[in-house]
């Protein structure tokens, strides 16, 4: 079953959410560095069944019922010749003769709909999928490393349940309708060319591939290279190098050139955009390692071929220390950043780490590699972070690992109550810090930004730990590094020459796309309705459930998402128009002005004002009458007044006044006002001006 075209939309109130159910269980996601012909982007999702393909957005194809109405004008299409072929003649491969037709116009709307799938079939499940460490840009644009085979075919590489991997090639230009109902909707067995697409065999193992990666070798001729890790031993990591020429078939499996036997298993490998021989390797409990196949580690002089049959390990980073205990804290996951320049780390307590390894943080000088290297590395192995901090909300996590427990180590005998019974039981069944770590997941995902401007390229980074709690989002990578420098030197943020300050976004209400599942993973797509000039991120994050794919989008035009709070303000110039002059935008907050109603008379009731009942009195009631009557009048809101209107109207009786004590009180404040003004000038000159 293919994905859905028409998604569950849900609106929160921070993001939109598009859940795409599924009928299988989904094991990885990916998204594909390079767009299709027609400017849409590609999704892969390897589930028990196979490899499925998405394009989603861009031109949508052309309708065929205008061409029907052109064929019927000199008759019907019922007086064409019928030919039988015979059942036993094979059908033409689709693939090669399919040629999709697409509209001029590209579909603008907010949310891109799904244009076509195609599932590739597999003898088992796929688990995990790789693609090309390459910039996301369109397909004119594709030929990175002068592979222009790029342009024209998707490049990948998966590995399957049954302890194979395989390089995958498939066609960037989606199936046409037309040849899709020839297919009956059926998935085509991955490798038959039905669809344009190869299959390539790295040969069957004795350990399930734990995970995969691939890049491209330097040379004349594009050749893909192939990493993938595994427990076999006590761990192990294999390299392949395969030909992308479209001329060579291959009916045997491919050998590796390099197999490198490990002290522990690994949990994810990468390789790095720019210095494509480099990969990182990460070993959860130990550090981060870089290793370099083209690098020998002792020279050999019987090795002949290209590279040699052993690499070299680089660097070892190392993470920090779990402070309760002697071990170091779990390595969730760790990616490439700044163009391959550092290294960004999730660790399992919540805390995230950027490990400048080749100098590039916006504080160092660009004058010589040493002072580069001087901000970044610090000795042979032991790295430490350039800057650092723990996830929003991750406080469960950091506080398990330094759960100590008071009465466990006194040596007192304690009789056995049903109290001490069950501290006793739950001492025996709960793990220490440590343990507990080890079982939390995690991942990171890097997706690169285009240029705007005289800006260089900046990257978005997403990470998540735990579940779909704790998924958060930086918009730009490098900005956001600069602002936490700026905030661990205790400077603040310049407003003319500094980048704009950035602070790693929270997704909230995850849980209502994922409809409970849980999450198992994330990715980074395109969003081209955003802009960084509107506030909202630049990017979708991609999150797997068990059988779903939720697409997150944070914010709409008018929500600022950049300093880490939502704002809603009022666009002040059209969507393409953009200002250099400085706006402020007032406090959205502020209540309206409200109206009091300060009538002396209740509501509902017909009385009289004051003044006309004064008027109205008899001529003769005397001042007395009227004192008298004021005090026992009830005037609601005001009733202060009438304490006034008594004493204005209380006739001069000195013989009831004490005028001397009155007299002595003036004269004791006079005195401290006096005494008051002579203090006011000490420690300093008094100044009299005198008039002339």
């Amino acid at each position: 079953m293919a994905v859905p075209s028409a998604p569950r939309l849900r609106r929160t109130a921070q993001n939109t959410q598009l859940t795409y159910n599924l009928s299988r269980r989904i094991n990885d996601v990916k998204t594909y560095p390079i767009q299709s012909p027609q400017g849409a982007t590609i999704l892969l999702y390897g589930h028990d069944e196979g490899l499925t393909l998405v394009w989603r957005g861009g031109q949508r194809f052309k309708s065929k019922a205008a061409e029907k109405s052109q064929d019927k004008r000199n008759g019907s299409s019922e007086d064409a010749v019928m030919i039988i072929d015979s059942d036993e003649d094979e059908a033409p491969a689709k693939g090669k003769n399919d040629k999709a037709e697409f509209e001029d116009e590209v579909d603008d709307g907010p949310h891109p709909e799904i244009i076509q799938t195609l599932d590739l079939a597999f003898d088992a499940p796929v688990l995990h999928i790789a693609v090309m460490p390459v910039s996301p840009c369109a397909a004119s644009e594709g030929a990175w490393q002068g592979a222009t085979i790029l342009t024209e075919k998707l490049v990948l590489a998966v590995s399957s349940a049954d302890k194979q991997n395989f390089l995958v090639t498939a066609p960037l230009t989606p199936p046409s309708p037309e040849s899709k109902a020839q297919s009956k909707g059926s998935a085509a067995k991955a490798g038959s060319g039905s669809w344009g697409d190869t299959l390539i065999s790295l040969g069957r193992h004795h350990k399930v591939s734990d995970g995969i990666a691939i890049t491209l070798a330097k040379g004349k001729s594009a050749r893909a290279i192939v990493a993938a890790h595994s427990r076999e031993a006590s761990g192990t990591l294999r390299l392949w190098e395969v030909p992308l020429d479209a001329k060579s078939t291959r009916d045997a499996p491919v050998e590796p050139f390099q197999t490198e036997y490990l002290p522990s298993p690994l949990t994810g490998i990468s390789f790095n955009p720019t210095h494509t021989t480099q990969l990182l390797v990460i070993s959860s409990p130990h550090g981060v390692r870089i290793y370099d196949y083209a690098l020998p580690s002792l020279p050999d002089p019987e090795d002949a071929g290209p590279y040699p049959t052993q690499g070299s390990w680089l660097l070892t980073l190392y993470q920090p220390f779990s402070r309760p205990t002697a071990s170091r804290k779990p390595v969730l996951d760790a990616a490439w950043i700044a163009h391959g320049r550092a290294v960004f780390a999730l660790l399992a307590d919540g805390m995230w780490g950027i490990w400048d390894v080749d100098g590039s943080s916006p504080s160092a000088s660009g004058s010589s590699m040493s002072n580069k290297l001087k901000s970044g590395v610090r000795g042979a192995a032991l790295t430490a972070f350039s800057v650092s901090g723990y996830v929003e909300g991750a406080n469960s996590l950091r506080n398990s690992t330094g759960h100590v427990r008071e009465n466990s180590n006194s040596g007192e005998f304690a009789p056995m109550t049903p109290h001490t019974r069950r501290q006793a039981t739950a001492t025996l069944v709960t793990s220490s810090g440590a343990d507990r770590l080890a079982t939390v997941k995690g991942g990171v995902a890097v997706y690169g930004l285009s240029a705007t401007g005289s800006t260089q390229p900046d990257e978005s980074v997403a990470l998540w730990v735990g579940g779909h709690e704790h998924i958060a989002v930086i918009p730009g990578i490098y900005r956001f590094w600069e602002t936490q420098l700026r905030k661990g030197a205790g400077g603040g943020v310049n407003l003319f020459s500094g980048a704009q300050p950035t602070r790693m976004v929270k997704l909230q209400d995850v849980a209502t796309g994922l409809q409970g599942e849980r999450c198992c993973g994330i990715d980074l797509v395109a969003d081209p309705s955003a802009g960084n000039e509107d506030g909202g991120l630049p990017v979708d994050v991609v999150v797997q459930g068990e059988t779903r794919l939720v697409v997150v989008r944070s914010g709409d035009s008018g929500t600022d998402l950049r300093s880490g709070a939502i704002t809603h303000k009022r666009r002040l110039f059209s969507k393409g128009e953009r200002s250099s002059a400085i706006i402020v935008h007032g406090n959205s907050n502020r209540t309206g002005s409200q109206s009091y109603n300060l009538s002396t008379s209740q509501h509902g009731t017909l009385r009289r004002r004051l003044s006309q009942a004064v008027d109205d009195a008899p001529e003769d009631d005397d001042d007395t009458t009227m004192g008298t009557v004021l005090p026992s009048r009830s005037r609601s809101g005001f009733g202060f007044a009438d304490t006034l209107d008594a004493a204005a109207d209380e006739s001069s009786d000195l013989t009831r006044r004490n005028v001397e004590r009155e007299m002595l009180d003036i004269m004791d404040i006079d005195k401290a006002l006096d005494g008051l003004d002579g203090s006011r000038g000490n420690g300093t000159k008094k100044v009299f001006f005198e008039e002339d």
